[in-house]
């Protein structure tokens, strides 16, 4: 009588394992930093593809959150099955029956080298930066500050974001495939507490979120809310 061979799990799936009961047993808590793609390589004996392939799809999982220049955290346990549909916020105020309105603070083209690292671009290469204050009836209630991809979305600059959100305009261009997110209570800088009408000591909701079209980094947003004004709300 033939046996059957137990099949291998392949190296990048037992990396995956690995890295979920280092969190689940509390080894590495929300939030910290997990050692680098050339550590794993050095533990595990594997190439870097292998240890890549398994931390990329624990990003896509939302359990990693991998910061382009800073390295790898572990994700917010509150946050890891919470699905954020990825809509205008213009949309989002209309389907309450309120007014959307805007006020663009900024519209730039930028060489920020944290701004390149973030939408993967080379250090020779520039990006797109957008600053808007929404508003809910007259109240500020997000200030979007966004660097945009200009491979992507070439006429970004020329758009009149008083009439059109940069969500719209971009889902129009081409459309996004995939994004990552990390959503954090902090208190907001003077900028964003002036801009949003807040008072001093007041926290503010924060969604930073990269978005990716074509295989290609889009846009590397971040989103202020104030606390008292603003939650966030999904659906899956």
């Amino acid at each position: 009588m033939s046996q059957t061979a137990t099949k291998p799990v392949p190296a990048y799936v037992q990396i995956k394992d690995y890295v979920r009961r280092q969190i689940e047993s509390g080894t590495w808590p929300m939030g910290s930093l997990i050692p680098s793609e050339h550590e794993l390589v050095k533990q595990f004996g594997v190439s870097r593809m292998t240890v890549h392939r398994a931390l990329r799809e624990l990003t896509a999982e939302q359990v990693l959150n991998r910061v382009q220049g800073a390295g790898t955290f572990v994700t917010g346990q509150k946050y890891q099955s919470t699905l954020i549909e990825i809509k205008s916020i213009a949309e989002e105020i209309k389907g309450r029956g309120d007014e959307h309105s805007s006020e663009v603070l900024i519209l730039e083209r930028t060489t920020d080298p944290k701004a390149l690292a973030a939408l993967e671009l080379p250090a020779d290469a520039y990006a797109f930066h957008s600053r808007i204050v929404h508003f809910e009836n007259s109240v500020p209630i997000q200030l979007e500050d966004r660097y945009v991809n200009p491979r992507l979305y070439p006429h970004y600059l020329e758009q009149d974001f008083r009439l059109i959100t940069p969500n719209e305009y971009m889902t129009q261009e081409a459309a996004l495939q995939r994004a990552e997110y990390v959503i954090t209570a902090r208190l907001p800088d003077a900028v964003a507490r002036h801009r949003l009408q807040m008072d001093i000591g007041d926290p503010c909701l924060v969604l930073h979120r990269r978005t990716w079209a074509h295989e290609q980094v889009a846009t590397d947003v971040t989103l202020w809310h104030p606390g008292s004004r603003f939650q966030f709300s999904g659906r899956y």
